[in-house]
């Protein structure tokens, strides 16, 4: 019976860098603009992306037609989303944020792969998403700041709701490429037509950076963003993805608030509650649940 376990350790594992991420970000927000920071995560890897390409594949190409795919897909994946995430976390609560943003998006993307990409959605996983939903919930409403549906907050609460929905479309889009060439080369792409429709939004940032006083933990956020959370973690997560299937890996994203709660908790002091302790619980379970889903999804078509 295969169980594909090194596929879902690692989206354990890049899920939890990218929690842990809440928390070097929340640092370097304190020297960068937030824009600037984000376009400095993603155009810094570019050539460490097709560098890596090169020499893994022999070749860094793709066609004309694919080419404009990755350009929408980057556009809306990571210039869009990124950004959209950054204001949505301004427009509301943290906690409404996160719920609104982490929780709905494998169910999205259930439902979407079962319509647009012919995925199996099993009685498992189905249990095993529920009760991470569950755990996940427990997680970001036992914080100190709970979940606040004021109308001061009702913009920044659709918008990160409406981010679950692109995410989960964002990465149904990128399937069919992956499975057309691979998920490095699918990655290297993206993130480069990304980066380049961001960099016009940091003009006005980057002479606000005192480039000549940054601190050793400016740099280090950097470096972790590059080649962590976005080289290291685009590709596995990726390649992960093919391997499992977009349903299977999205209820992994639900790692991410609780490596951001015990980041928080190491870097910032920050408390952790019982109802959080309990709610992690629960968030293991289900997906330790979902890992023993023996049940393949249906192959990826190739022709979209």
């Amino acid at each position: 019976m295969e169980r594909n376990w090194m596929y879902y350790a690692g989206l354990v594992i890049v899920a939890a860098i990218w929690g842990t991420n809440f928390a070097v970000s929340k640092q370097a927000m304190e020297t960068f603009d937030p824009i600037l920071f984000t376009f400095l995560r993603f155009g810094l890897t570019i050539p460490f992306f097709f560098m890596l390409l090169k020499l893994k594949e022999g070749s860094v190409g793709v066609s004309l037609k694919d080419a404009l795919k990755l350009a929408l897909i980057g556009l809306v994946g990571v210039t869009g989303l990124e950004i959209a995430t950054m204001y949505s976390i301004k427009w509301t609560t943290i906690a409404n944020a996160s719920l609104l943003n982490v929780a709905p998006w494998p169910v999205f993307t259930a439902i979407f792969g079962t319509f647009l990409m012919g995925e199996r959605i099993t009685s498992r996983l189905v249990v095993g998403g529920l009760v991470a939903m569950i755990g996940v919930g427990f997680v970001i409403l036992g914080g100190d700041q709970g979940f606040d549906l004021s109308s001061s907050h009702m913009l920044g609460n659709l918008l990160a709701l409406g981010i679950s929905i692109v995410g989960a479309l964002f990465n149904l889009a990128c399937l069919p490429l992956i499975k057309r060439y691979s998920a490095l080369r699918v990655s290297a792409w993206y993130i480069m037509f990304g980066s380049l429709f961001m960099a016009p939004l940091t003009f006005r940032s980057w002479d606000q950076v005192d480039w000549g006083a940054l601190s050793a933990g400016s740099y280090i956020a950097v470096i972790y963003n590059v080649f962590f959370c976005t080289i290291f973690a685009f590709v596995v997560w990726n390649a992960s993805m093919h391997k499992v299937g977009a349903a299977h890996s999205s209820f992994f994203r639900y790692v991410t608030p609780a490596a951001a709660m015990i980041a928080g908790y190491f870097f910032f002091g920050e408390t952790v509650s019982i109802w959080q302790g309990v709610g992690s619980i629960f968030m293991a379970a289900g997906l330790i649940w979902i890992t023993l889903d023996h049940k393949k999804d249906a192959p990826v078509d190739t022709a979209a």
